[in-house]
């Protein structure tokens, strides 16, 4: 994971090398709308933090950035009042916030498709059980029904354990 930092403002490359540090990412500098496109058309970040005073100068350049910025999480910062610390801080809480809201996601998901299986499987089984109390069944089909309604009834149980 990377952090992309848009901001043209002097000694922007010394706060890049701090929050490198202690973050443990590596952190692009990009001077300008168009040096940050460019970047992001090569590369993905994890962040991007852009200069207030970039997106109130050049509004559609911003707008491109964040267009372009992809899964980003995108961060606006007026580096003239910021320093690396409040930077460090902002990432640190956007990466947290992402990771919980990423964690709650697959959970969702995961209960979700569980739920759906489970309506399956009872489907299968309730299906067969029925078809096997159909009278006058060939002795055949019977055997398969019942190896169907096993399989139900042991995934069902397999899906109960998790």
């Amino acid at each position: 994971m990377s952090i992309l930092i848009v901001s043209g403002i002097e000694g922007v490359r010394n706060c890049a090398d701090v929050v490198a540090k202690q973050l443990g990412m590596k952190v692009e500098v990009a001077s300008g709308g168009r040096a940050a496109v460019d970047a992001l058309r090569h590369r993905e970040f994890a962040v991007v933090v852009v200069d207030e005073t970039l997106v109130e100068c050049d509004p559609r350049a911003a707008d491109v950035i964040w267009e372009r910025s992809g899964l980003a999480i995108p961060m606006q910062i007026n580096f003239a009042l910021a320093g690396a610390a409040r930077i460090i801080r902002e990432v640190r809480a956007a990466l947290h916030r992402r990771q919980r809201e990423q964690a709650a996601a697959r959970s969702a998901a995961r209960e979700a498709i569980e739920s759906e299986l489970k309506n399956t499987v009872t489907g299968l089984l309730l299906q067969s059980q029925l078809a096997l109390g159909e009278d006058g069944l060939p002795n055949q089909i019977a055997q398969k029904l019942k190896i169907v309604e096993e399989l139900a009834s042991k995934l069902r149980t397999q899906l109960s354990v998790t």
